[in-house]
């Protein structure tokens, strides 16, 4: 049995494929048009998982969507109904949208379905299936999980009421016990300090925690004094008086610049030390509240397990404390944990679910994700023969001299363009679609954000590191393969600060060595840390204890393969016109091994004017 599942028309929009209720193949629609968290309907992705699976349209069974449109419908009149007359301008604009098209939408995901796959919409109408939208997350964070019976904790802006619920899963059943609805919501909250940080709603999320660690937490008694009334079991109200999200067209208003003495930051404008401190302040209350949380739901069920999704689980220093504070032994995190994975979570909520086909934990695993590379692969010929049209010029190597020219550029502190293997599914690039450094280099995180990924200069990079050396390195003993968890640098391999460097605040903390592996050592001696694993990808666990052997470091650096404002790159073509319009001095393609110096000057400058016009 085919299970499509799709995910589509706020942002992220993705599909998943599920046959017999193995996954197959899962992409984010935003890979294929190039437009960063698109919220089209995800055709490209759905063409692909299909192509993947080798059938045809008429081949599936059930098409689920992600969430239900009348619940949300009915969320929406309630609110307006509720705030009224507050909001009409707003509601003004929402309404025509909805009348004309997100009411009825099962017609028009026929219509979408019809325009990609073939057939005819009535073909496809009786095959539309919804599931609600935390249901489609939790069914993401427990199925693919390596837990037998666990509790899954979802938390993000809203689906249909639901911002925050838990769940048992258990075997192949999977039951909501609790939910907090709108407008009180813990990823909204995020949001709205995201926003008044200046920075985008959705996106810029990973910024206010790159931040939070340059402030200090100086308003987190302000926010839980006036801005959420936060119980001791993890529970939440939020005072809408100082959000307009419910029914305006901005996250904060007055009353909230207000109560911070200033208004919202426009963006591009400087960042203060005033921000860093909202950063933190909001980054803590945030961190307390997953901590109440997860101590509350191991303390009512006894169970040892817990999995996450939704937006908030993507806050990997959250995480983390989660981890350490012990109040469950495990923690799974689906990589794919906002919207684009709720396509995912769909199509298995049917499977199991709906259906009530069985789950098989398999105990050699340690999750169903396949490291989370699901996405389009490329063979060695065709490769070549897309790297050939772009006039690309390039040498074709064996695996062992591969990782030897790799291995010696990276030592050479150039900044390696690393495309291998599926894509990965999901934020995060895992050694996929991912751009690498030397781990040692003091110049190396300055030299990324700036050059190469064109980015603020204080925005943190992720070390992978060899799952059997990760301990060694960090103050953690777990698998982390999707970068979804924060912790210390090891002790030992931290290095003190003077006490002229302690004196330093904000962003002048940025410069100071740290640690033995400073450009993946944050200002607060933390790490997002990636554990790289031999058996879901080969070439990379290769090239890092290559690294290790010629340096005696297992640990690199590893960023997303793409310039800010672009997604991750996701063709050959993609990868090098990344490397030709940034500063990325090698690329590795497959097989093929490209330097800067030896691609065509015109080629070059054509590229780059193209990059910086964009």
């Amino acid at each position: 049995m085919i299970i499509l599942g799709i995910s589509a028309f706020y942002h992220d929009s993705a599909a998943a494929l599920i046959q017999d209720g193995r996954i197959i193949a899962a992409a984010q629609e935003e890979r294929f048009t190039r437009i960063k968290h698109d919220p089209a309907f995800p055709v490209n992705a759905v063409q692909f998982c299909l192509e993947t699976a080798g059938v045809d349209g008429s081949a599936v069974d059930h098409v689920v969507f992600y969430d239900k449109p009348f619940l949300k419908f009915e969320r929406l009149l309630e609110t307006y109904v509720s705030f009224a007359p507050r909001g009409f301008k707003s509601f003004q604009m929402a309404i025509p949208l909805w009348l004309q098209e997100k009411l009825f939408q099962k017609d028009l995901l026929a219509k979408e379905l019809k325009t990609a796959l073939g057939g005819e919409k009535k073909d496809w109408l009786p095959k539309l299936m919804f599931t609600e939208h935390h249901l489609s997350h939790a069914a993401s964070a427990f199925y693919p999980s390596p837990f037998d019976e666990a509790v899954v904790l979802t938390a993000d802006g809203v689906g249909e009421w639901t911002t925050t619920s838990a769940a048992i899963g258990k075997g192949n059943s999977l039951e909501i016990f609790k939910e907090l609805h709108f407008p009180h919501s813990l990823g909204l909250l995020y949001s709205a300090f995201t926003y008044y940080i200046g920075m985008k709603v959705n996106s810029g999320e990973y910024k206010l925690m790159g931040l939070a660690p340059y402030g200090e937490p100086k308003y987190k008694d302000l926010i839980l004094d006036n801005l959420i009334d936060l119980k001791d079991d993890g529970s939440f109200w939020l005072d809408q008086s100082y959000f307009d999200y419910a029914t305006g067209l901005t996250m904060t208003n007055k009353k909230f610049d207000a109560l911070f003495g200033q208004p919202a930051r426009t963006p591009e404008t400087e960042l203060t030390q005033f921000h860093m401190d909202v950063a933190a302040s909001v980054q803590e209350v945030t961190e307390e509240a997953m901590l109440r949380l997860a101590r509350s739901l191991a303390k009512e069920t006894g169970m040892k397990n817990l999995c996450l999704a939704g937006g908030v689980a993507l806050n990997c220093v959250a995480n983390g404390k989660v981890l350490r504070d012990g109040a469950f032994e495990n923690i799974w995190i689906q990589p794919a944990a906002g919207d684009a994975g709720g396509a995912l979570g769909a199509a298995l909520a049917v499977w199991h679910v709906v259906q009530g086909q069985k789950r098989t934990v398999q105990t050699n695993q340690r999750d169903a994700m396949q490291g989370s590379y699901l996405g389009p692969e490329f063979s060695q010929e065709e490769i070549e023969r897309r790297l050939k049209i772009c006039g690309a010029n390039f040498k074709i190597a064996n695996d062992n001299e591969l990782l030897d020219l790799t291995v010696n550029d990276m030592i050479e502190e150039r900044a390696i363009g690393w495309f291998q293997g599926r894509m990965e599914f999901g934020p995060r690039a895992l050694g996929g679609r991912s751009i690498l450094g030397d781990a040692r280099s003091e110049k190396m995180q300055k030299t990324l954000n700036l050059r190469v990924k064109y980015r603020e200069s204080f925005r943190p990079f992720a070390p992978s590191v060899l799952r059997e050396d990760v301990a060694d390195w960090f103050e953690m003993d777990n698998d982390s393969p999707y970068m979804l968890l924060v912790a210390d640098v090891a002790k030992d391999r931290q290095r003190e600060m003077s006490a002229a460097e302690k004196e330093l605040f904000g962003i002048e903390k940025l410069n100071i060595k740290r640690s033995d592996i400073p450009a993946v050592t944050h200002v607060d001696y933390s790490a997002r840390v990636q554990t790289v694993h031999a058996d879901t990808n080969p070439k990379y666990h290769a090239l890092i204890s290559r690294f290790k052997d010629k340096t005696g470091c297992p640990v690199v650096v590893n960023t997303s393969f793409n310039v800010r404002g672009e997604p991750i790159v996701c063709t050959p073509e993609d990868a090098f016109r990344c490397f030709m319009g940034s500063d990325i001095e090698t690329l590795v393609v497959g097989n093929c091994y490209l330097r800067k110096e030896d691609q065509d000057m015109k080629l070059r400058k054509d590229y780059k004017d193209a990059f910086e016009l964009d």
